[in-house]
């Protein structure tokens, strides 16, 4: 799963013209899809609508040809929109290519580094609550085009923007919003009718043909941006310096995280459509360098896009060569029919990125996470939607990661227990375990201390109390870890400081069944030799007879 080849080699070789014939008309289907969305999320993320297209057509290109899934198609989503806004309206259109070619390397070296598989350990909450904020974010960001506002530029923040549409609400214009209503209905309505073609190219064929039979006064593409262009992007290299890269490593880091959780989680989805697996790190070079050469010629952050994706499965199409033909086809529509783009009602896009944010919102599963989840999942959750609404989404993947990392640490300290021995019968004890606890003879001036789970710095403190607290009476200390798994060095600096107080105290530590990570810490610690190989037990009995053994020749 994890070798580094473009699954594009492997297909070839059983390669059919069945397959071709199919791929071809997959791609073609999945290219008319992302047309009317490339220039919508362009748009909606403050470049202009030409920029959409080139990253469909180049990041297309290259995640399909150099990607590690069968069926993926790359290009760009929803999930960049609010981050791309913030960074052109703080960095300009050059700040924002600085960003994507950073996030694409940052992408490259994650491929390689193999950390493919570390992606799936962003917590679900966290992934839930910035998706749903970005879908909050993008539905706000299509109120003036949707409802025709007589306003500037939207701003980029949350609550500055809301005020500015309460000032400009009066300026609503009917002809637009009655275009963009229909729109919406089509969008509604259409799936449900057929979705052999996609919705949202009859609401664009609907609305653009109303607007010009009707001669309304509706803002379109070419009324806004003017003439589109059909030229071909052509490289170029950004002016680079020290202090655009020292500003854009978050938001090109956050780009990189995104790019690599959406497009992982699109190879799963579509690797049980297709019965098939992908290959990850593979997955995360073609989206660095999609996205490399996104910054290079005029696009703007993509990914893997799994409603795209999945269009691809749906109608039949295997293998990269289907990612290939929607690039081409995308292609193809940029030279030929560009021009006629211009003549899009801006409402209607609008409106698709309307639907877009409600599908992506996923609303359904945020309620039930905050009815079913635990209150600390639960505050993540409405943490990182929160910080991702009102503030940006760097910020809020940032402060959720680390707020569900301490949440885990606490959860993981609680869990780690160290009990002392009871010397009773007790009647829920395992009666067939050998290790059992129960009518085991412990010698006099003898303490056991059972430890259960992980050994980490948040656990650290647990352990101190032990040697300080112990009586004078008391010669041997006995730790049970049979039961942990792991150590880190805060807890090791925590028992060389209770081996320090039990040297002056004249207690001999033993350790039972250490188990092979935390015996590898000890080891390279040195204190397996600070200690005693002979005092590191196989199993409890021996352990005791260790104990017995020393307080026998303490005593004589």
């Amino acid at each position: 799963m994890n070798k580094l080849k473009p699954k594009l080699f492997s297909v070839m070789k059983t390669y059919t013209k069945k397959q071709l014939i199919n791929d071809i008309i997959a791609g073609v289907i999945v290219a008319i899809i992302a047309l009317p969305l490339s220039i919508a999320l362009a748009i909606a993320s403050g470049v202009g609508p030409i920029a959409g297209l080139y990253t469909a057509i180049i990041a297309g290109f290259f995640i399909s040809f150099l990607g590690g899934s069968r069926v993926q198609i790359g290009g760009p989503t929803a999930a960049f929109v609010v981050i791309i806004y913030g960074i052109v309206e703080q960095y300009g259109i050059e700040g924002l290519t600085i960003a994507t070619i950073m996030a694409g390397i940052f992408l490259v070296i994650m491929g390689f580094c193999r950390l493919g598989t570390l992606i799936k350990f962003i917590p679900y909450t966290i992934t839930t609550g910035f998706t749903a904020g970005i879908a909050v974010g993008i539905f706000a960001g299509q109120i003036k085009d949707f409802l025709g506002l007589d306003m500037e530029s939207v701003p980029s923040e949350f609550i500055e923007k809301i005020e500015a549409y309460s000032k400009h609400i009066s300026t609503i214009d009917i002809q637009t919003t009655i275009i963009g209503v229909i729109s919406l209905a089509i969008l509604i309505v259409w799936p449900k009718i057929t979705d052999k073609i996609p919705g949202s190219l009859i609401s664009i064929i609907v609305a653009t043909l109303i607007v010009k039979l009707a001669n309304l006064d509706v803002a379109t593409i070419g009324s806004v941006y003017g003439q589109l262009s059909s030229s071909l992007p052509s490289p170029s290299i950004p002016n680079v310096n020290f202090e655009m890269i020292k500003n854009l490593i978050s938001p090109a880091f956050t780009i990189a995280i995104l790019a690599g959780i959406e497009s992982l989680l699109s190879c799963v989805v579509s690797d049980g459509m297709i019965g098939s697996r992908h290959r990850s790190n593979m997955e995360l070079i073609a989206q660095g360098v999609g996205n490399i050469a996104c910054g290079l010629f005029g696009g703007i952050p993509a990914t893997g896009a799994i409603a795209r994706t999945a269009a691809n499965v749906k109608n039949n199409g295997r293998t990269p060569i289907a990612g290939i033909v929607h690039s081409i086809t995308l292609l193809l529509i940029l030279v030929l029919l560009m021009p006629l783009a211009a003549l899009i009602p801006m409402t209607t896009l609008a409106a698709i990125l309307i639907m877009v944010a409600y599908n992506m919102s996923g609303w359904r599963e945020f309620f039930s996470l905050t009815k079913k989840a635990p209150k600390s999942d639960t505050a993540v959750l409405l943490t990182t939607f929160g910080l991702t609404v009102i503030f940006d989404l760097v910020v809020a993947i940032e402060i959720g990661i680390v707020l569900a990392a301490l949440l885990f640490m606490k959860r993981m300290a609680d869990v780690t227990t160290l009990n002392s021995w009871k010397y009773i019968d007790d009647e829920e004890e395992e009666q067939n375990d050998s290790e059992s606890i129960q009518l085991k003879e412990v010698p006099k001036n003898t303490l056991v201390y059972e430890i259960n789970g992980p050994m980490f710095f948040a656990a650290a403190d647990k352990f101190m109390d032990i040697a300080t607290n112990s009586s004078d009476k008391i010669n041997v200390i006995i730790f049970r870890m049979r039961a942990v798994p792991a150590m880190d060095a805060t807890v090791m600096h925590t028992l060389n400081g209770v081996y320090d107080i039990c040297r002056k105290k004249q207690i001999t530590l033993i350790f039972s069944h250490v188990m092979e990570q935390p015996m590898s810490v000890m080891k390279k610690d040195g204190f397996v030799s600070k200690i005693g190989l002979e005092n590191f037990a196989p199993n409890i009995d021996a352990a005791l007879a260790r104990a017995s053994q020393i307080s026998e020749t303490s005593h004589s």
